[in-house]
């Protein structure tokens, strides 16, 4: 790559203020260089002074090129090999209208309701799909992967359920399940040291309930094998022992056989991958969760409901919030922060495009096919392991497994060579909707025949089971039945996305999320096949420029951080917690040091904090924080002293949660480390440090990297995300492992994938190598920059709450209208009537009630700054209105807001101000006038009448 040298076009282009502006700003805020500002932002005895990333930028084409060549050394064989993975075909329709626009990718978690209406009807639509499927009441808006969904499940069941007298909680897996939700689900049972009961429901389910204290079971519905069975009489025992019954369904497979809620079950859980999303090595897909309705407060994850705007009009909003993580913290049950909303968009949209009679039609061709192949191969001597089963076929090969495998090969086809090591002879043969006549013919001469299709086809008996044949109609709304033609269908996408406000249409400026520019150059590789239609459990060989890619991802990340090692494993920020916690229990364990339980936590931490401390196993101590917003350094040494001899962990984010360079970070590492602990950073808001400081370097041992923050992977509506953890040398052992890769892990692994949702990993590969160090720094300098720009600017109307002894902010700050309270207004009031000006509010009420937390990032222009600045402004003078006694908070624009087209267009006007002033504030174009299609949302009346499906 030294042939292409930094042109330095694509730095230019992230960055939005030019040399001009940056001049301006610098004197707006009284400092002659930028170099002055990072001298007064950040410690002295934190700052780097040494490259970060030896190459430097390359410009896009010659980016891309690179990218290309690495995708050139991965091999797309024929996927057959199954375990909850399948080829599929995306429409192209939803491809480009959805996965490639940034209406829909650039959108952030719809926490305000009002300018998500688009995406939380999509999410609508999955729940319903989900509900319809499984036979299930209450659905969520999504999970990570099978198998964390099925870690979540087993949790719930204990939640509900737990143990009784004091005894040792068990739980029940069916040993059919595929491998990697069983070790995800070792993982997760091991800090609350559950006993896993591994078996098959058919005969060993029995014996261990009589034996008491199992809370619950999870059975795979087809299991991984094919074996189609009847789960009913398990579920019939749990029920009495008092057990929770979870299924582990295909969605596919539930257009034709029964419902697990039909069948009895509480809980179903699965991937939809299979809808449309490609395999990406791994990631991302969407998983599924669906309960009984008594067990939906339990349920984890988000929940969009249906409530009604100020007028009575529907409208879509995220329900039942209290059940979240960042409301009950450490005595959260799940630290789920993310949802795979654009993976479960696009899946929902699958359903859409294909109505029930389209998903049905695709899965009695692949159980055709199955069927067909089974045939040929039952005419050759190898007779399926199973008389039932939908799309995957297992087969004892005997003396002849290593030829076939090889002639398999050969002809670029993958098949399955790893059911259990008590039958090392088996081969599994998954079939999905790719799979044509040509396939299965290929796969009858891998096994020594060269029978044709029509030769085979006529003796094939469908082996569905009459008992679990699927009798309940599925999809009844409208919605999949409208939009069938290719047409109604890209007008249904075009109306939904017209309703959002995403990053396509204004600065997003909420704090501690980073939402900034995902360049079009980044995102181009994820529709590549080479990328897009790998098996995460392909043979390595055909993997190479993967392998390539996370090799020098981790190499870049490590040089960035100050990191001695990198898993690219956890699949959320959240996971990444999960995983860097893990990481620092098994270090201590090693040393004889189980006893070490205690996490220090700051009370401004992000609730995923606690919430992940309590599920590694950790007691949650909270550390107060000073009236500037840090950390109290004396009151965290107290307590680090009292718990000197139990001390695990501190988990800290840095810069602080109340955006701020503490200067006193060093010595609460010192601290930590003095008393036998690890110390965490939370990497939430590494944006501001990437080449101005490195973690690694002044003391952290640990810390998650969200890359769809700092390394630009979009948010897509609320996920998916990325959140790999980088530590140093003495935790390396205790990184992630993956039975595919690593039989022997100290740790075991967070996600169903060895590389979590590898696929997106290509965006922050190309972020990286073509802002080259130099860049990355100066984005970190311009987000610094950015943020005290908007401070000055609003302190006089909206006072800035923390800075450090110099004044000054990170990456983003927060700004205090608290005081307003006087005379009536609310953080929401201001946030609305944002909508009004075209702009998506700040973070709201965190991490201190009442507030505004804003963080433009590095992409956003002068000119969008000041547009936003003078929005907010403007809401100040209309709050100065209010105080100065011209109208009341009940009568002004801001309790109306937001403003919607029925304003407009009603005949009588009978509030205090006028039309013109409510929708047309000051500055705001009428030619580009962002509508929002619904008033204000009543949250309270969603979640008294709780509506998540279509009916």
């Amino acid at each position: 790559m030294s042939a292409h040298r930094e042109r330095g076009d694509f730095v230019r282009r992230h960055i939005g203020p030019s040399p001009h502006d940056i001049r301006a700003m610098l004197e707006q805020i009284g400092v002659d260089s930028v170099a002055a500002l990072m001298a007064q932002a950040l410690p002295a005895d934190i700052r780097q002074h040494h490259p970060l990333v030896p190459d430097a930028a390359l410009e896009e084409s010659a980016a891309l090129a690179h990218v290309r060549e690495l995708a050139q050394r991965n091999q797309v064989f024929t996927s057959l090999i199954g375990r909850g993975y399948c080829g599929t075909i995306l429409p192209a329709v939803i491809g480009r209208n959805i996965l490639e626009n940034p209406a829909w990718y650039t959108a952030y978690t719809p926490y305000q309701p009002e300018i998500s209406q688009g995406r939380l009807e999509a999410l609508f639509n999955f729940q319903t799909l989900t509900c319809d499927l499984t036979g299930l009441d209450v659905a969520n808006a999504s999970l990570l992967d099978e198998a964390t969904a099925a870690a979540e499940a087993m949790a719930l069941a204990f939640r509900v359920k737990g143990a009784r007298s004091g005894a040792a909680a068990r739980f029940f897996v069916d040993h059919d399940v595929h491998p990697q939700t069983l070790a995800v689900l070792k993982t997760r049972a091991a800090p609350f040291a559950w006993s896993l009961i591994i078996g098959d429901p058919d005969t060993d389910l029995r014996t261990a309930l009589d034996r008491g204290d199992v809370f619950g079971a999870l059975l795979q519905y087809p299991g991984s094998s094919g074996a189609l069975r009847d789960p009913s009489a398990a579920i019939t025992a749990l029920h009495g022992a008092g057990a929770l019954a979870i299924v582990a369904a295909d969605p596919l497979a539930l257009t034709l056989i029964s419902s697990p809620g039909a069948l009895g079950a509480d809980i179903a859980i699965g991937s939809v991958q299979r809808f449309g999303l490609p395999m990406g090595y791994g990631g991302p897909h969407a998983a599924y969760m669906a309960v009984r309705d008594a067990l939906k407060r339990a349920l984890p994850g988000r929940i969009v409901g249906l409530s009604v705007d100020r007028r009575g009009a529907p409208a879509w909003r995220l329900a039942l919030q209290t059940r979240e993580q960042h409301i009950r913290r450490e005595k959260a049950t799940s630290n789920i922060c993310t949802a795979q909303v654009l993976p479960a968009v696009l899946a929902s949209m699958y359903a859409v495009y294909h109505g029930p009679e389209g998903l049905r039609d695709i899965a009695q061709r692949v159980h055709h096919h199955a069927c067909v192949l089974a045939a040929g191969l039952l005419e050759l001597g190898f007779a399926p392991r199973h008389a039932h089963f939908f799309d995957t076929i297992t087969v004892d090969a005997g003396e002849a497994r290593d030829a076939i495998i090889a002639r398999a090969l050969d002809a670029n086809i993958n098949l399955g060579l790893d059911h259990g090591p008590d039958r090392p002879s088996d081969l599994r043969i998954a079939l999905d909707e790719t799979t044509t006549p040509e396939i299965i013919e290929a796969v009858w001469r891998a096994f020594g025949a060269g029978f044709t299709w029509a030769g085979i086809e006529a003796s094939a008996c469908e082996t569905l089971p009459d008992g679990l044949r699927r009798v309940s109609p599925f999809l009844t709304a409208p919605v999949f039945y409208n939009h069938h033609s290719e047409t109604e269908m890209l007008r249904y996408m075009r109306k939904l996305a017209d309703r959002d406000l995403a990053l396509d249409r204004a600065m997003i400026p909420l704090g501690s999320c980073t939402m900034k520019l995902n360049a079009t150059t980044e995102m181009m590789p994820l529709s590549w096949r080479e990328f897009a239609d790998l098996h995460p459990f392909a043979p390595p060989e055909q993997a190479e420029g993967y392998a390539a890619l996370f090799e020098r991802l981790k190499t870049w990340l490590c040089a960035l951080t100050g990191y001695d090692a990198i898993s690219l494993q956890p699949n959320s920020g959240a996971q990444g917690e999960f995983a860097g916690l893990l990481a620092i229990a098994a270090w201590h364990a090693s040393r004889g040091e189980e006893h070490r339980k205690v996490c220090l936590i700051p009370a401004s931490a992000h609730g995923t904090n606690p919430a992940s401390a309590a599920m590694a196993g950790m007691e949650v101590v909270v550390v107060a924080c000073g009236s500037n917003g840090d950390v109290d350094v004396d009151d965290l040494r107290a307590r680090a002293e009292a718990h000197s001899g139990r001390l695990a962990a501190v988990m800290i984010t840095y810069p602080s949660t109340h955006g701020v360079f503490e200067d006193r970070i060093r010595e609460i590492c010192d601290i930590t480390h003095a008393h036998g602990g690890q110390v965490y950073l939370d990497g939430a808001n590494l944006n501001a440090q990437i080449g101005l400081a490195r973690p690694g370097d002044y003391g952290a041992d640990v810390s998650h990297l969200n890359l769809h923050k700092t390394f630009a992977i979009p948010h897509g509506g609320g996920g998916p995300g990325m959140g790999p953890i980088g530590v140093k040398a003495h935790l390396a052992p205790f990184l992630p492992g993956h039975p595919a890769t690593d039989h022997h892990c100290a740790v075991g692994p967070v996600a169903a994938s060895p590389n979590g949702s590898a696929s997106i990993l290509t965006i922050s590969y190309l972020y990286i190598l073509m802002m080259g160090g130099e860049g990355l720094k100066r984005a970190s300098e311009i987000a610094i920059l950015n943020a005290n720009y908007i401070a000055s600017r609003l302190d006089p109307h909206f006072p800035v709450l923390y800075r450090n002894a110099r004044g000054r902010v990170a990456h983003e700050c927060i700004l205090d209208p608290r005081g307003l309270k006087a005379c009536g207004v609310t953080v929401d009031d201001i946030a609305k009537r944002l909508i009004d000006y075209g702009f998506h509010a700040p973070t709201m009420s965190f991490p201190v009630a009442g507030t505004l937390m804003v963080e433009p990032t590095e992409s956003e222009s002068r000119a969008e700054l000041d547009r936003f600045c003078d929005a907010m402004i403007a809401i100040r003078s209309e709050i100065a209105a209010i105080e100065a006694g011209q109208l009341t908070i009940e009568d002004s624009p801001l309790r109306y807001a937001p403003h919607t087209v029925h304003d407009i267009a009603d005949d009588g006007w009978d509030r205090r101000y006028s039309r013109a002033a409510g929708c047309f504030p000051p500055s705001v174009s009428r030619l580009d006038k962002y509508w929002c299609p619904v008033g204000r949302i009543d949250n309270v009346h969603g979640d008294r009448n709780l509506i998540c499906r279509w009916s």
